[in-house]
């Protein structure tokens, strides 16, 4: 009972206390407007803050989350290859390693290409690769079989000649009577009256042979001189000319075509011999029913006779080549135009001999 009426006075009391201080602070509001609102805001911020407080577990939770996520998401977006590659099996420092390696591979391919695009200097070496002791009825001499190499490549068929000591001596003799200073510093074998067929004099005249050519190749006037280039092909368009003549057809394109590659090893594809090497190959083609291989040829030498206007073998080659392009398949329009051109320019081309009638008149000494 006692307590119940102490609790009603203290709950009277505080009543009237709360009015007091409800009037007292009405009253200073209207004196000072800017504390009351200064008051409002401190009390609601006081009850954000309480509020924050209050829940401050849980928003702390919520905020790192969706740090983590934000921060899951940028790492996903930069690690996302990684991501990729740890799929694949291939994360980490052995991820780097094969990267590295395939960037290395990368570079040196590209190396590669540009090495293979680029134009690397070539050297022609001469090595004799055997040489045979010939008895013939009056005379008994050595032949030796010399190769023709282009240093940095691999050439499928070889180009090889075969001559004996006399031819050696006759070159060296023309070259002399032409290229006096030049090749006052070139030496030549002697030649020996005793001993010429034992192993020890072959060996040595082998060696100095091939020496021989190198310095006569290694000077820019020689090596582009007819004594020189004829030492080499001629013979071979010779008999060519004679086997093609006979009808040996087949044993004819097996000559025109060393002579084909001497020419080409020696670098004179732009003279009128290589010209009657083609020629000879289209003929021999045609004749052996290669008519793909005889267009080939044909076309060619035509590419070779494009900057020039007159030449005895343009006309038959013109006349060749619509008919092979005729016969596979294969486009004559611009051998045609340039036919119609020689027409009216020229005498008419029935007067013109074939292809076959140049390659036989021709006159190869």
């Amino acid at each position: 009972m006692a307590a119940r009426i102490l609790h009603r006075l203290r709950h009277a009391l505080s009543s009237e206390g709360g009015r007091e201080e409800r009037a007292c602070g009405s009253a200073e509001a209207e004196d000072c407007p800017e504390s009351s609102e200064l008051e409002d805001d401190t009390e609601g911020l006081s009850t954000r803050l309480s509020g924050t407080l209050s829940f401050t577990s849980h928003e702390e939770e919520e905020n790192e989350e969706e740090e983590e996520e934000g921060a899951g998401e940028e790492l996903g977006q930069t690690r996302q290859p990684a991501a990729a590659g740890a799929e694949d099996g291939e994360w980490g420092p052995a991820a780097e390693r094969a990267s590295g390696s395939s960037l290395l591979t990368r570079q040196l391919q590209e190396l590669w290409r540009r090495s293979r695009g680029s134009l690397a200097p070539q050297r022609l070496l001469f090595e004799v690769t055997s040489a045979s002791v010939v008895s013939e009825r009056s005379s008994k001499y050595v032949l030796y079989t010399i190769y023709l190499i282009r240093s940095g490549r691999f050439d499928k068929a070889p180009a090889a000649i075969a001559r004996r000591y006399s031819d050696f001596e006759r070159l060296n003799r023309r070259l002399r009577c032409r290229f006096g200073c030049d090749m006052a510093g070139i030496a030549f074998p002697r030649k020996r009256l005793h001993q010429n067929f034992t192993a020890e004099t072959i060996a040595k005249r082998s060696r100095a042979f091939e020496q021989f050519l190198s310095h006569l190749h290694s000077i820019a006037e020689i090596r582009r001189s007819p004594e020189f280039l004829e030492f080499f092909f001629l013979q071979d368009l010779q008999a060519a000319q004679r086997l093609t003549c006979t009808g040996m057809y087949r044993e004819a394109l097996a000559t025109w075509a060393n002579a084909y590659r001497l020419q080409d090893r020696l670098g004179a594809c732009s003279s009128s011999r290589f010209l009657l090497t083609l020629a000879g190959l289209a003929v021999c083609h045609q004749e052996l029913d290669e008519l793909g291989e005889a267009h080939g040829c044909c076309e060619q030498a035509l590419q070779l006779l494009e900057a020039q206007g007159t030449h005895p073998l343009l006309g038959p080659f013109l006349q060749a080549h619509v008919h092979l392009a005729w016969k596979v398949g294969k486009d004559k329009r611009r051998s045609e135009a340039r036919l119609q051109d020689l027409r009216e320019a020229g005498p008419p081309l029935q007067q013109q001999p074939t292809l076959k009638e140049c390659l036989i008149k021709e006159p190869l000494e």
